[in-house]
């Protein structure tokens, strides 16, 4: 078998077009197409120089030019999926221990989760009230009494 080195740039180029599925990150994807660009100079008989050349303005050109693109339009939903205790923000539960700041009480289930809670404002929220997440702040959350109608 007689690989010449076009071949090779592209070989490469087809495996970080496979790490990419793996990794979404758009980096190496960019290092993927400045190899196919460094094959298709290869594949007209540059020299290596030639052909570094290429590969530095393919991956250049893809990395500053396509990767921004890529990532406004593929991952523009990610950063507004909530996690962790993020999540919890905008949730109801129920007070199982009276809330009072004064006191610095105050537990609530959420979820199944039992939470240290403070009210939003200095109000005393009595146990068996249904509240919301407010806010988190580290590990306490900050809630409100949900007025019923």
């Amino acid at each position: 078998m007689n690989l010449e080195i076009w071949h090779i740039w592209i070989i490469i180029s087809i495996l970080l077009f496979i790490i990419e599925i793996f990794a979404p990150t758009f980096v190496a994807i960019s290092l993927a197409i400045g190899c196919l660009a460094s094959g298709v100079v290869a594949g007209f008989g540059f020299d290596i120089k030639i052909q570094l050349v290429a590969f530095s303005v393919g991956t250049l050109t893809s990395f500053f030019g396509v990767r921004p693109f890529m990532i406004k339009y593929f991952h523009k939903n990610s950063d507004k999926v909530k996690t962790n205790t993020d999540a919890l923000v905008g949730k109801t539960g129920r007070v199982i221990n009276t809330i009072d700041n004064s006191l610095d009480q105050g537990r609530v289930i959420i979820e199944g989760e039992n939470w240290r809670a403070e009210a939003e404002n200095t109000e005393i929220i009595n146990e068996g009230e249904q509240i919301e997440v407010i806010k988190v702040n580290s590990t306490v959350l900050i809630v409100k009494q949900i007025i019923k109608n």
